[in-house]
């Protein structure tokens, strides 16, 4: 596949989206071709049914190729799932020699020894996200590299997931004809795609409503702090419309998007929708206010759990305040009303977010729905990868910095140290990604 192009593949509980993006001359991303087809074999974002996965894959794949007028042949991956679990960890290390500056290999070191922590059987560290440094006790070091000490400690927010489940999505893109570009945490992607740079600095809580799982991913000071996946989304919704009124779940899906509301006081008791009965039945008489009742409870309930997840990293204190609020996105952010219910309940302020942070200006109305927030993250994400991969191929001529801190770091640091230049740290995520291809090629 040519060079600036990559595929997001979002497998989700309702829908798998294949999305195809390149970045244009403006540094902005281009959505060239996008599929989409009904998830059939997972449940609560974790893969069930292998082989309805597969040609779910397959479909959306080549719908996508088919507009984009293209083949693809591999693809970046979302993992989310009820699975998904995070917690927070500080480590240290001594090191040999304090008369020489901190460097990338010390954090390495730091960073692998937080891999040997022991999990519960089948569960794998998927990300290992330093918060922040202490050198020989002086603590908030935002970077490290560049610093005389001894003792070199961080704070580290982790994120575990089963093996089992990882492998099973693995299997499925390659047995769909696809490689394995990336793996990526779907809250990141989605945060990715969603939020401006001035939120995370400020602190914001990303909730990410999809089908099977509630994604949640806060930021502040530009470093994510808290990731967390709340095992059920807007399938419960329809699951609840679709017993309590008695109706199929294709019917109880219409109503919750054509007439569904989170927000129950304001249908007249006198609104009715009319259903048709199944083969010749009555059709069945629903008032709305009974409806958004039933939408109410649930919402409340999924919005109770985020919100006992946004306590729980602790943003009552006023450092690690929330100034910026929440973003909301996903399918189920598109429910009326939500915004208001998500303000009453958190008492904080609401956005619903729309993945056009990164894309091009004059991009689809439709691939900036909050749907397609997952995709175009994954999309984002492809790119960088290749980008860090052109950079390690050809021997850099120009310097280049990473985030802006770094290049802050680097520029305060007049004497230079070192004249190589910073080398982009392979985040835990591409050696999973490479383990993972070497185990699904062995197990073949």
């Amino acid at each position: 596949m040519e060079h600036n192009l990559a595929v997001g593949l979002d497998i989700g509980t309702t829908k798998i989206v294949a999305m195809i993006g390149r970045k244009n001359d403006y540094g902005k991303v281009e959505i060239l071709g996008i599929g989409k087809s009904k998830s059939l074999g997972v449940h609560r974002g974790v893969v069930n049914n292998i082989t309805q996965t597969i040609q779910s894959i397959q479909q959306a794949v080549q719908e996508a190729e088919a507009v984009a007028d293209m083949k693809i042949d591999e693809a970046t991956v979302g993992i989310a799932g009820q699975h998904i679990r995070s917690l927070q960890h500080s480590d240290y290390i001594t090191r040999a020699d304090s008369e020489t500056v901190i460097d990338d290999d010390d954090i390495d070191k730091l960073i692998n020894q937080v891999h040997k922590l022991v999990m519960l059987p089948g569960e794998e560290i998927i990300h290992v996200l330093p918060q922040e440094y202490k050198v020989d006790g002086q603590a908030e070091i935002k970077e490290p590299i560049g610093m005389y000490g001894g003792r070199l400690e961080a704070n580290f927010h982790v994120v575990v997931g089963q093996v089992s489940s990882i492998r099973n999505i693995g299997r499925c893109v390659k047995s769909s004809g696809l490689n394995l570009e990336g793996i990526t945490l779907e809250p990141l992607a989605s945060a990715n795609a969603v939020l401006s740079q001035e939120e995370k600095e400020a602190g914001v809580a990303l909730i990410d409503i999809g089908g099977g799982t509630t994604d949640l991913a806060i930021f502040r000071d530009g470093i994510i702090r808290h990731t967390a996946v709340i095992p059920f989304g807007g399938n419960v919704i329809t699951e609840d419309i679709k017993e309590g009124c008695s109706i199929i779940e294709k019917q109880a899906e219409l109503l919750k998007i054509k007439f569904g509301s989170a927000w129950p006081g304001e249908n007249k008791d006198n609104e009715i929708v009319s259903i048709p009965g199944l083969r010749g039945r009555e059709p069945k008489e629903i008032t709305l206010k009974n409806l958004s009742k039933i939408i109410h409870a649930r919402v409340v309930e999924i919005v109770e759990q985020v919100f006992v997840e946004i306590k729980n990293y602790g943003h009552e204190e006023q450092k690690k305040k929330l100034i910026a609020g929440i973003v909301l996105t996903g399918g189920g952010s598109q429910l009326k009303h939500l915004k208001q219910l998500v303000e009453y309940i958190t008492g904080m302020d609401t956005r619903i977010g729309y993945p056009n942070e990164h894309l091009a200006g004059d991009s689809d109305g439709e691939i900036t729905s909050p749907l397609y927030a997952t995709a175009v993250g994954l999309v984002l994400d492809g790119l960088k990868r290749q980008e860090r991969r052109k950079v390690e191929e050809k021997p850099i001529q120009e310097e280049h910095g990473g985030t802006g801190e770094q290049q802050g770091a680097q520029a305060s640091n007049e004497p230079k140290i070192t004249e190589q230049p910073p080398r982009e740290r392979r985040s835990f995520l591409d050696k999973l990604t490479e383990r993972l291809k070497d185990f699904l090629d062995n197990a073949e």
